[in-house]
């Protein structure tokens, strides 16, 4: 049977980012790999950061979410069934900020599912600078998404942050005691350790890391409540001044209350120019893409308090 491993974690946690050397953990230890892509909408950046690693033995399909769980469920199932024929050892999921792990084991329950894939690993990526005043919808999602992990690892973990380390964790454990999640993180659930100094012993630790079974009470949050995304297609700007205007926008509760930055801009040089960025991070380098999109995700989002900085979105 093909293995299922679900890659779950907050927006802007490092999903993407820890995602391409754990797959090229198996690559490399000969596995056929399928990495699936769920994003908000019909543009998926994370397809675009992830495209060095696609090969023979690496292929990346996408499902595009936004319209609903029992859409996005039909979807995913139907991905499922139209690679379940082409001999993957491995298929790895990477939803969007937002998704219930009950809607993939239920899935995995129907016929001809059931026949073809094993539930394998649920890894969460925790950001050790995470806001640590997020809204209900937002602490329900973080807690929904880790409450089935086998394994919790902390993403954005440095000499200069590593004392919060513990408070991260206090406020995963705070989030399952408000939803009445049966399941508390413990020390041992914990991979925590810088990502450049991750070893093959790390490695084969994070990949046996297996799944748990929680309870919690559910709660109503669609993605439209929750996150709103607007896109801003041919971006450009200088990078000078992107950087400028991107700190400002962080510090302007007018603009709202704003998670991610991220896609990829025209600052007037040869090659686009990739914008990764969250409220403590601002990462930004050379891409082989030739489509300028830049991404702003948040809750409560004011597009006209946005137009100062950025413009007018074009969805």
């Amino acid at each position: 049977m093909t293995k299922i491993d679900l890659i779950t974690g907050f927006l802007g946690s490092g999903k993407t980012t820890f995602l391409k050397p754990y797959t090229k953990y198996f690559l490399e230890k000969g596995e056929k790999i399928c990495i699936i892509e769920n994003d908000f909408g019909a543009i998926n950046v994370d397809m675009v950061l992830l495209k060095d690693i696609a090969g023979e033995n690496c292929n990346i399909e996408m499902i595009i979410g936004g319209d609903g769980a029992q859409a996005h469920k039909r979807r995913l199932k139907t991905k499922l069934i139209s690679i379940g024929m082409a001999g993957y050892d491995r298929v790895i999921i990477e939803p969007s900020g937002i998704f219930d792990p009950d809607e993939l084991f239920d899935t995995l329950y129907e016929e001809p599912l059931d026949n073809w894939y094993e539930m394998n690993n649920i890894i969460c990526i925790l950001d050790v600078e995470l806001d640590d005043e997020l809204s209900k919808e937002s602490r329900f999602i973080l807690m929904s998404e880790a409450a089935c992990a086998g394994k919790i690892v902390l993403s954005k973990l440095n000499n200069e942050n590593f004392y919060r380390k513990e408070l991260v964790i206090s406020i995963l454990n705070d989030s399952m005691k408000e939803f009445s999640c049966n399941r508390k993180i413990d020390k041992e659930d914990v991979v925590a350790k810088d990502w450049k100094e991750l070893n093959c012993e790390d490695y084969a630790l994070i990949t046996a890391a297996g799944y748990k079974k929680a309870e919690y009470v559910k709660e109503t949050v669609s993605e439209s409540m929750a996150y709103q995304t607007l896109f801003y297609f041919d971006f450009s700007m200088s990078k000078t001044e992107f950087e400028k205007v991107v700190k400002e926008m962080f510090d302007d509760p007018e603009c709202g209350r704003i998670f991610r930055i991220k896609g990829f801009i025209d600052t007037g040089e040869e090659k686009k120019t990739e914008i990764n960025a969250t409220r403590t991070k601002f990462i930004i380098g050379d891409t082989e893409t030739d489509r300028a999109v830049l991404i702003v995700i948040g809750e409560s989002l004011n597009r006209e308090r946005l137009k100062k900085y950025i413009g007018e979105p074009s969805i």
